[in-house]
């Protein structure tokens, strides 16, 4: 496809572009050409043509790319940017909510870019847990970004936290305590310029409150939420939640993709592959084991163990990897775990969530 100047191309994934001729950046970040970018099912990309510019696409199965008038990156973005570059205070905290497929990862991709290009130091919180990019999914991690990126899921986890869940609605509590743990690890670094905290997209009244929570453990110096055409607005209705921080409302795309909740149970089970690619079955004697929380034990011996997402952790309780129970071998008292963790765990902490052979969630009501 050949784009002209001023216009974007659209491309839903799974999908590879690569730019020929010309320019075009993703999220402010300049394409070179000849290199391959890669788009995951569900997700889609926006190249913003500067210089009349050629593109080589290879489109899977419900793939499609379309070219689109002028820039879908809104004005809002660029304000919004200038009002955390001029914060004063190092490092500089920013929190991003809104509602589901409201273009939050978009947004906090922006703005890493942006910073990242002008060589400050940028540590990226993704709590996002049903949708994660930074960590395996079902948990709270964060990372150090280095140079600009146009898909977070590339990155590397610098920390996990393990929640176990994939909605903080089921977790509220775990949740709070991983971001927190987290934002403290990160303001332990004296490196670090900006923080960008990315959030879940859980919208209900109760979860103004849990976003409140976020908030407090955090302390950010502003919060961006990305408003919609929707009535009421979910910004509207953190207002008073959040009236001790400082607020902008930012716009949220007028190309976004709205996904369906099958589109994003795909893209989970994408995040699943991740972190399990290369995964063998080890077998861990539970008296060499420590199974952390009485519930946990008492799920092994109700037989009701099989097939549950868990996190293992070294003897320092630093967190190695994710994992799923296969068996529980009775006789010789010991687990079988999925898990492409090398070294040998000393403790494990079980989930709620099941996945099947396929990494596929098995709902609770067939699990049961």
């Amino acid at each position: 496809m050949t784009v002209g100047k001023g216009k974007t191309l659209l491309v839903d994934g799974p999908a590879s572009v690569t730019l020929t001729a010309g320019k075009a950046e993703v999220f402010r970040f300049q394409i070179r050409q000849a290199r391959k970018i890669v788009i995951r099912e569900g997700k889609r990309l926006p190249f913003n043509v500067q210089e009349n510019a050629s593109f080589n696409l290879a489109l899977g199965a419900e793939a499609q790319a379309q070219e689109v008038e002028g820039d879908t990156v809104p004005h809002s973005w660029q304000a919004a940017y200038q009002t955390l570059r001029e914060t004063p205070k190092k490092p500089a905290a920013a929190m991003v909510f809104g509602r589901v497929d409201s273009g939050k990862t978009s947004f906090c991709t922006y703005l890493v870019n942006r910073l990242v290009a002008e060589g400050l130091k940028v540590a990226l919180l993704d709590e996002d847990l049903g949708q994660s990019d930074v960590g395996p999914p079902c948990t709270v991690a964060y990372t150090n970004v280095t140079k600009p990126v146009t898909d977070l899921f590339k990155l590397k986890p610098a920390k996990v936290f393990f929640v176990g869940a994939n909605t903080p609605s089921l977790e509220t509590k775990k949740t709070s305590q991983g971001v927190t743990y987290l934002t403290q690890e990160i303001l332990a670094t004296p490196t670090v310029d900006y923080v960008i905290v990315n959030t879940d997209g859980w919208a209900t009244e109760e979860a103004v409150q849990f976003k409140a929570d976020l908030a407090e453990a955090v302390k950010p110096d502003v919060v961006f939420c990305l408003q919609g055409e929707e009535l009421p607005t979910f910004c509207a209705m953190l207002g008073d939640a959040l009236a001790g921080f400082r607020q902008e409302r930012v716009e949220s795309p007028v190309a976004i993709r709205e996904r369906t909740r099958e589109k994003r149970r795909n893209l989970r089970e994408l995040g699943y592959a991740k972190y399990f690619e290369n995964g063998r079955v080890k077998v861990y004697a539970l008296n060499h084991i420590t199974v952390e929380n009485k519930e946990s034990n008492t799920l092994i011996w109700q037989r009701r163990a099989e097939n549950l997402l868990v996190a293992l952790y070294d003897g320092s309780r630093q967190f190695m990897g994710v994992g799923v129970i296969r068996d529980v071998d009775y006789n010789r008292k010991a687990l079988k775990v999925f898990t492409a963790v090398q070294e040998k765990p000393a403790s494990v902490v079980f989930g709620k969530i099941r996945l099947d052979e396929n990494l596929r969630e098995i709902p609770e009501k067939a699990s049961a």
